[in-house]
């Protein structure tokens, strides 16, 4: 690890003590994991103590983790938020784990960082988390009345069922796919001639 770096471990050590679940090193960035119910009050120091001084929310974004799914021991929804302290020139992932794969719940930073509204509205509509204290948690990318979360990795990608906006009910609505089925399999066109050497 570099001296920069050191120092953020050392200062995180100090500053965060038992609420630091894990210290993550890789690629010359720093992940901390914390528990969803230290997620906001770690947050908030990681803004306002003085050594610290993460003052920009750069970046927040869902993550699932399938292949945790059905493992007691472990969650499956997170949340990385990307933090920048200009001040004192170092960067730092913030990462809580949901406790209810049914239902995700963390807290939301909008309070702390304004700019982290529309990417909590994202990881919303995408992955499904929700978050407590959001200000206008809705739909930002999907429509009001879609069925499920795009970026979950158990979503289906095929189907029987299209949707498009319809002008007389002023709203998306779902219809049974119109694109009739076809072979994928390419026709090949030659010239009589294609692969004669001779052309006498």
């Amino acid at each position: 690890m570099s001296e920069k770096l050191d120092r953020l471990g050392q200062l995180l050590a100090d500053k965060l003590g038992e609420l630091q679940r894990r210290v993550i090193v890789a690629c010359g960035e720093v992940t901390v994991v914390v528990s969803a119910s230290d997620y906001l009050s770690v947050a908030q120091t990681l803004r306002d103590d003085a050594e610290l001084r993460f003052e920009q929310l750069v970046d927040l974004t869902g993550l699932d983790y399938s292949d945790m799914a059905g493992d007691p021991s472990k969650y499956r929804f997170a949340v990385s938020a990307h933090l920048l302290s200009i001040s004192n020139n170092f960067r730092l992932r913030l990462r809580a784990f949901a406790e209810d794969d049914s239902f995700p719940v963390l807290d939301s930073l909008c309070e702390l960082w304004p700019s982290a509204n529309w990417f909590e509205r994202e990881a919303f509509d995408l992955f499904g988390i929700m978050f407590m204290g959001h200000p206008d948690l809705r739909r930002i990318l999907t429509d009001y009345g879609f069925v499920g979360y795009p970026f979950r990795k158990d979503f289906p990608i095929s189907g029987y069922v299209e949707m498009r906006y319809d002008q007389e009910l002023g709203r998306v609505i779902y219809q049974p796919v119109t694109i009739e089925p076809r072979e994928n399999i390419p026709r090949i066109v030659r010239d009589e001639n294609y692969g004669n050497v001779g052309h006498g």
